[in-house]
C-alpha cells in the first residue's frame, strides 16, 4: 500500500485493509521500469476471477502484455495516433453531450491532472504528448488489454466492471498500482492486428500494471468524490 491518501472521511489509520485498498486506489500515470513476476500477474487474476457474473458467464479475456510484445503495440498504437487521423471505438463510453454535473467534475480532473504536469490551457502539443503515454503504458512494464465477446449485452459489461475492479484492488494487495485507460477502445483495429484478436472480440479497455514512480508530480493527484448526500437517499 502506498501513504498517499486520498480525500476520504476517515483517517487511514481507521481503515480495515480492504477499506485501505479502496480508499486509496487512484489511477497512476508514471511506473518505475521495474519487472512483475508472471506469477504475480496470474494470482492477481485468477483472484479478480472471482468476481460476481450473471450466471456464471466471466465475459472478461485478458491480454497480458509484456517486453517486446508491449512495446510492438505502443509502437503501433502511437504511429496511429501521431498519424492525426481520427479513431472511434465501437461502443460508446461518455455520453454524446456532457452535461452537469458531469461536465464540471470532468473538467475539473482535466486541468486538476495538467496543471500538475505543467500544461496550460490551450497548449495542443503537450496535450497531445500527455494522452499520448497512455499508449506507453505510462511506463509500467506490464500493460493488460480487455476484450469481450461483442454478442454479449449490458449484464456482461457490468460484471466486467467488477472484475476490472477486482484486478486494480488484488493488485494494490502485492504492492502494484493500475491505471485502467479507456483512451485505448478507440485503437481497436490497430490492437486487433497487433494481437491477432478475433473478430468476435471487441475491445473493452487498457490498463497499466507496476511499481508506481510516486515522484512523478502526476502521481500526486488526489480526485474528488461527491458527498453521499450528493448519491444516497436513505429510506425509510
Amino acid at each position: 500500500m502506498t501513504d498517499h491518501a486520498p480525500n476520504i472521511p476517515l483517517p487511514v489509520s481507521d481503515l480495515n485493509p480492504v477499506e485501505e485498498a479502496v480508499g486509496q486506489r487512484r489511477s497512476v500515470r508514471g511506473f518505475k521500469p521495474d519487472p512483475v513476476p508472471r506469477e504475480t500477474v496470474e494470482r492477481i487474476l485468477q483472484i479478480a476471477a472471482r468476481a460476481p457474473s450473471g450466471t456464471n458467464m466471466q465475459p472478461w479475456k485478458v491480454h497480458v502484455l509484456t517486453g517486446k510484445a508491449r512495446e510492438d503495440l505502443s509502437a503501433a498504437i502511437m504511429t496511429a495516433f501521431d498519424s492525426g487521423e481520427e479513431h472511434k471505438g465501437e461502443w460508446a463510453y461518455y455520453p454524446k453531450q456532457f452535461r452537469e454535473p458531469y461536465l464540471a467534475r470532468r473538467r475539473k480532473v482535466g486541468w486538476d491532472l495538467y496543471g500538475l504536469v505543467g500544461i496550460a490551457k490551450g497548449d495542443s502539443e503537450k496535450m497531445h504528448v500527455q494522452h499520448g503515454r497512455n499508449y506507453t503504458f505510462f511506463d509500467a512494464p506490464v500493460g493488460l488489454v480487455f476484450t469481450i465477446d461483442r454478442d454479449l449485452e449490458i449484464g456482461s459489461w457490468l460484471d466486467y466492471g467488477m472484475f476490472l475492479q477486482n484486478v486494480m484492488l488484488v493488485a494494490r494487495s502485492h504492492g502494484l498500482e493500475t491505471c485502467p485507460q479507456a483512451a485505448f477502445a478507440p485503437f481497436h483495429k490497430v490492437i486487433r492486428e497487433s494481437l491477432g484478436l478475433d473478430e468476435m472480440e471487441a475491445v473493452v479497455c487498457g490498463m497499466s500494471l507496476g511499481y508506481a514512480d510516486w515522484d512523478r508530480p502526476e502521481n500526486t493527484l488526489i480526485t474528488d468524490r461527491a458527498p453521499l448526500e450528493d448519491f444516497v437517499k436513505f429510506r425509510e
